[in-house]
């Protein structure tokens, strides 16, 4: 294949991602979206595996399709609920590929580099392998957080903003001599030190965050991707980096607005913090059952659910959709409110909703609705806590503190659909549920609602 026909086909596939960024604004184009994402990749992996100058067929053809069988495998078993820990376990491959592709031209340069063009080379081979081992580790952390593995709560270790800046200044510090030809130890510290520059940005962000982290992971490896494309001079890698990179960016920024985070405080790993101890809550949680959530429910004229992590791990999603069915041919008005980070990762909710074929009209932003509350008679919260936990408002110590929160107390009647009394993820408990218009349905969120659908 020509290096002509290459570019042509680089440049259609820039387009097609383009087109797919555009195209995912809304739940209505977004699957036309996803299509376009994958035959742009399509074709730029078809166009760079038999462009000019590639060899070793016998290697990278099987490679390719050894790849290919692991991410089908995988995608086909990992549900929506953990496609969070599957999107952080991606970032971290494109991470160490920038490291691995960083090293290897470090020990194999281009033939022909002198002058600047050498410099500019070995420059982009540090801010190459520095990213990737920072999005790496990163990665590996808020997967673990969020698969559990690790603990959600923040680690706040003595120092560890002067901890950060002094690894930060020893990085640039190696990068100088690298630069001075000291010789390729100099690199291989560096990466080792931002491996743990990554892991110690992830650590210290608490679970209310991690939504914010993934999409930041997000970010950078698209920077990664980016400079591994001036690095090998590949037109394509650099303009799907930088559009990964851009976006991935300005949603972590369109988050922290939502959640009352700055932007640049958890991306240094969580400036800030509480101030003293947090409110102490009064009274009981009182349980109820799906009788009297029936009845509430055939009384009441307008209806909010509030859907959230525990829907999806439940997967609920089909049977809420019938219960709305239900409730909109009784003549109800019926509407979900989605927090900008319902779940643990951006649109989760929106997702599941989707695929159980609730209609996009009821589906409503928390800016939205927030308003409505006060005049909603019945709000049913099926598997969310911290997105609904009035502390967000009330205790200026609470970790979530100044978070915009769904106002549903100021509903006449809150249920509640919850497996036990346990805290969220961010581990803060939820004066909401012992207010004395909230009742808690206890139980799996699908068996609960099966239930309630009987009885309705």
């Amino acid at each position: 294949m020509s290096s002509g026909v290459v570019t042509a086909a680089y440049i259609a596939a820039s387009v097609l991602f383009i087109l797919s960024l555009g195209g995912l604004r809304d739940q209505e184009s977004a699957k036309r979206a996803v299509w376009f994402g994958i035959v742009g990749m399509a074709i730029a992996v078809f166009a760079t595996i038999f462009g000019p100058g590639v060899t070793g067929y016998g290697i990278l053809i099987p490679m390719i399709l050894i790849g290919a069988v692991i991410g089908a495998v995988v995608a086909q078993r990992v549900e929506m609920t953990g496609m969070p820990q599957l999107v952080a376990a991606l970032h971290s491959f494109v991470g160490l590929a920038a490291v691995f592709i960083g090293i290897n031209s470090d020990i194999a340069p281009p033939d022909g580099l002198v002058g600047a063009e050498k410099v500019i080379h070995e420059v982009e081979i540090f801010l190459g392998v520095f990213i990737g081992a920072i999005t790496f580790t990163g990665s590996i952390v808020a997967y673990g957080k969020l698969s559990g593995q690790i603990d959600g709560k923040a680690l706040t270790l003595p120092g560890r903003h002067m901890i950060n800046l002094g690894m930060v200044v020893a990085c640039l510090i190696l990068g100088a001599l690298y630069l001075n030809h000291a010789g390729t130890w100099t690199l291989i510290l560096m990466t080792l030190i931002a491996f743990v520059i990554g892991a110690h940005l992830v650590m210290a962000i608490g679970g209310a965050d991690m939504p914010v982290v993934v999409s930041m992971l997000n970010s950078y490896s698209g920077w990664a991707a980016a400079a591994t494309g001036f690095l090998l001079g590949n037109d394509l890698l650099i303009v799907t980096g930088a559009l990964v990179g851009a976006s991935g960016a300005i949603l972590s920024y369109i988050m922290c607005r939502a959640m009352n985070r700055n932007f640049v405080s958890v991306i240094l790993g969580g400036f800030g913090g509480t101030t003293g101890p947090a409110m102490e809550i009064e009274g009981e949680m009182v349980a109820t059952d799906a009788d009297q959530v029936a009845a509430a429910l055939n009384d009441a004229d307008s209806v909010v659910i509030v859907p959230g992590y525990g829907m999806a791990v439940a997967q609920a999603q089909m049977a809420v959709s019938e219960l709305t069915k239900r409730l909109r041919d009784a003549g109800k008005n019926v509407r979900f409110a989605i927090h900008p980070v319902a779940g643990r990762l951006p649109g989760h909710m929106n997702v599941l909703l989707a695929e159980a074929k609730v209609p996009y009209d009821i589906v409503l932003e928390m800016d939205e609705i927030n308003d409505d509350f006060p005049n909603t008679d019945v709000v049913m919260v099926i598997g969310s806590n911290d997105i609904v936990n009035p502390s967000a408002q009330e205790d200026p110590n609470s970790p979530i503190a100044g978070m915009p929160v769904l106002e549903v107390w100021k509903a006449k009647t809150v249920f509640v659909s919850k497996r036990g009394q346990g805290a969220g993820y961010s581990g803060v408990e939820n004066p909401l549920f012992f207010r004395d218009n909230t009742r808690m349905f206890y139980g799996d969120a699908k068996d609960s609602v099966n239930d309630l659908l009987k009885v309705l």
